[in-house]
């Protein structure tokens, strides 16, 4: 059976297809066959980040509507085995959506032995948020150290335990996760932002992840390549360790130290 993992937030711009990018690599380094869905019908964005923007022909709505098979939609990742990718339509209504379909396509990942089905959710309460929410074993909430972010995540947690398709049937809850991103610990000091002791009393979690706020993200993104492949990236090397604490290895939370590039080049000479 695969497992199926939403990567949501109630607030936009907080890294959830950063996330989502960098964790379905991260599980597919690992040597798991894991597939990441873009739910973000009309607003694509998850193939920019993975670099495969060129490549889509076919998308998720196109499966669901029957226009094309589910191999001919996805992706095959250039860089890492195991890894596809179903990319969103920028051209179609989010209405195209359904659970019945959502449901087929997932069952058809199950039969081509796919462990992870990561599903990159839109931010808030939209039918496409909902709908990748229902299926779920597993919530990975990504957060940024701010109040407004914190709060509209409790609110996710609530949505997640009302409207999954387990609360229904009684099954056992959805697995719930944390990733705090953007953190800035000289900023926590300066009583800027929340603390991870303080997101952690609000919202009552297991934190697998703290990523710092770090330029890295955004340069992997302009050039089509998750974070998590940028060895010199703090913030990769955070991710590294977020999957691994997902797969449940015991890691601590360590907070990398940036490179001096000049001195690196001055010593090396």
């Amino acid at each position: 059976m695969s497992r199926i993992v939403v990567i949501t937030s109630g607030k936009g711009g907080v890294g959830k297809t950063t996330s989502s990018a960098s964790i379905a690599v991260g599980l597919a380094i690992h040597g798991n066959k894991t597939v990441v869905i873009d739910f973000d019908i009309g607003l694509r964005n998850l193939d920019l980040v993975m670099g495969c923007e060129r490549r889509v022909v076919y998308d998720f709505i196109n499966v669901l509507n029957n226009d094309v098979s589910l191999n001919q939609a996805l992706i095959r990742d250039k860089r890492i085995d195991n890894l596809y990718i179903l990319p969103a339509s920028q051209t179609r209504d989010k209405s195209a959506l359904t659970k019945e379909g959502i449901n087929l396509v997932f069952n058809k990942l199950s039969k081509m032995n796919f462990k992870f089905i990561i599903c990159d959710s839109p931010a808030g309460i939209e039918s496409g948020a909902i709908l990748s929410i229902y299926f779920a074993d597993d919530a990975i909430i990504i957060t940024n150290p701010e109040v407004s972010s914190v709060r509209d995540s409790d609110r996710m947690l609530g949505i997640i335990s009302s409207t999954s398709k387990r609360s229904e049937v009684g099954e056992k809850p959805v697995k719930e996760h944390l990733i705090l991103t953007r953190y800035d610990q000289q900023r926590v000091n300066d009583g800027q932002m929340l603390s991870i002791k303080d997101v952690l009393d609000i919202l009552k979690i297991p934190l697998i992840g703290v990523i710092p706020e770090d330029c890295s993200v955004l340069n992997s993104s302009n050039k089509g390549i998750p974070v998590i492949l940028d060895k010199n990236s703090i913030s990769g090397k955070s991710y590294k360790d977020t999957v691994n604490r997902f797969l449940g290895n015991k890691i601590p939370i360590k907070f990398y130290k940036k490179e001096n590039n000049f001195l690196k080049w001055l010593f090396w000479r």
